[in-house]
């Protein structure tokens, strides 16, 4: 520890004992400093305080009595605040502590080293602790004190060289890997990428700390019952870890911070997103299987809508053959649900149209513009079609670019959406909160309904093909909101009476055999 012109002040000199001496209080001191804004704790009835029982823990970890320390807490608790300022504070004791900070990508974990470094330049802390960042190794993601301490950012999949954590052949702290949200939220229902991941740990990570007192400690929440920190609670590394589990909500009822989620907040949650509440907040993920999506979500309305504008969603199969996935077209209208529980402001889609055929490739051009044709029967002209650029999309697209009246629009769903999984789950709360419509007409509905019943968190289920235009449907018209915004400001699309006349038309006529 340097000596510093505070030690000369008596005040400033028992400042600095408090903030050396407690974590918490030096987070306090300087969240101020660095913001502006009070460190606030939290209050919960009848449990402890989470920044009193993190900084508990991280102290042991800096005191060397856990080297291996695990925290499972939801997102939006300050995790990374905590880590951040744990850094900061150990190069206050030990200015030559050597850090690897990993994250799901280098680019977070850079994100977070530059707030680390953002603290230490901080005048005061200086003043206090006399310990400076060299200007010639400066960078967010890999900085050096003068005294020879460092901190590194690294991204958990990826490949790490250069440096070590810590120093040999030492009986104080002298610096930690720390992993902070090992996985990307969509990412983790990807089989390889959580092997991957995993792999990365074992033949990468493990291996960084140099010596017996070196830690490792993980950050963050549980996303899925095979991801790394499940892996590591339970010790299949070989390790023990001190395994701290933060529910959002405790076996009493208690809430972990009440400010940050409120009882309504937490009730529906637990309703619309049980697989998240479940995995981010309980620390619980629950293994995979059905019921992602339930019957009950879906809505059947008597009046149909007053839709701001319409649009086709399209999925087109590998082949022709039935036992693939069958090429789907389907039919929205975006409106605004005014009701006296939900207010203004809230969107749903009409599910207005579906069709699911198994067709030749050559004949997909054909049907498309049947399926065209029949939604401009229903008085409300398709705007746009979202196709998937892929397979057969590709060829689909080329042949309709010049089709007059209609806006063709490609779409790159793996690129943008990540794995089938991640998606169905991304989409979850919006049919969870029952933003997903139809008509009581509706002929489609049932088949619709039923391959969204069938769907299985762990790909198990026939065919998604349906499932597939409505996750499209929902990202453009309801996750983007750029349809929103562009249309609620112009509504004068006449309420749509004719579709119930239509529906009525040809139910007797249009006879078809979905395959689910």
């Amino acid at each position: 520890m340097l000596v510093t012109d505070a030690d000369r002040d008596p005040d400033l000199a028992l400042l600095k004992a408090k903030m050396l001496g407690s974590l918490l209080y030096f987070i306090q001191i300087f969240f101020k400093l660095r913001t502006g804004r009070d460190f606030v704790i939290s209050n919960p009835d009848g449990r402890e305080s989470h920044h009193i029982t993190v900084c508990r823990e991280l102290t042991k970890v800096f005191n060397l009595k856990s080297k291996r320390l695990l925290i499972n807490i939801a997102p939006g608790h300050g995790k990374s605040t905590f880590i951040s300022y744990f850094i900061a504070w150990s190069f206050a004791h030990y200015p030559d502590c050597q850090f690897l900070y990993v994250s799901y990508s280098h680019e977070l974990a850079s994100k977070h080293t530059e707030n680390i470094r953002s603290i230490m330049q901080l005048p005061e802390y200086n003043k206090f602790f006399g310990v400076s960042i060299r200007s010639d190794s400066a960078a967010k993601d890999n900085f050096k004190t003068i005294q020879g301490g460092s901190v590194k950012a690294f991204g958990s999949g990826g490949s790490i060289t250069g440096q070590d954590a810590g120093l040999p052949h030492l009986d104080r702290f002298s610096g930690a890997v720390l992993i902070d949200d090992a996985h990307k939220p969509k990412d983790v229902h990807s089989e390889s990428e959580r092997e991957s991941v995993i792999s990365n740990y074992n033949e990468t990570i493990k291996p960084r700390p140099r010596g017996p007192n070196v830690p490792i400690v993980g950050i963050g929440q549980m996303l899925h019952e095979q991801d790394l920190f499940s892996f590591l609670r339970n010790g299949s590394d070989g390790s023990r870890w001190t395994k701290v589990i933060l529910k959002t909500e405790d076996d009493c009822g208690n809430i972990l911070d009440p400010a940050l989620t409120p009882r309504e907040m937490v009730e529906q949650e637990k309703k619309y997103n049980p697989y998240v509440w479940a995995a981010q907040h309980q620390q619980d993920p629950q293994p995979a299987g059905g019921g992602i999506f339930k019957p009950e979500w879906f809505v059947h309305l008597a009046d149909e809508p007053n839709m701001l504008v319409t649009y086709i969603t399209v999925d087109t199969a590998e082949t022709d053959k039935t036992y693939n996935d069958a090429t789907v077209f389907s039919f929205w209208g975006l409106y605004e649900i005014r009701s006296e529980n939900r207010g203004t402001g809230v969107y749903g889609l009409h599910w207005i149209d579906c069709v699911s055929l198994h067709v030749e490739p050559a004949e997909l051009e054909i049907e498309f513009r049947s399926f065209y044709a029949n939604c401009c029967q229903y008085k409300v002209k398709p705007t746009f079609a979202a196709i998937e650029k892929k397979s057969t999309g590709v060829t689909l697209i080329s042949v309709l670019e010049s089709y007059r009246g209609l806006d063709i629009r490609p779409i790159y769903r793996t690129k943008a959406s990540g794995s089938k999984i991640a998606r169905y789950f991304e989409m979850q709360p919006y049919v969870a909160k029952k933003l997903i419509s139809f008509s009581k007409y509706a002929y489609h509905a049932d088949m619709c309904i039923e391959q969204a019943r069938k769907i299985t968190a762990n790909n198990t289920h026939a065919h998604d093909d349906i499932i597939d235009t409505l996750y499209d449907a929902i990202r453009i018209g309801l996750i983007d909101e750029s349809l929103i915004m562009r249309y609620k400001v112009s509504n004068n699309t006449d309420v749509v009476k004719s579709i119930a006349d239509h529906f009525k038309n040809i139910n007797s006529i249009r006879q078809q055999t979905w395959q689910i």
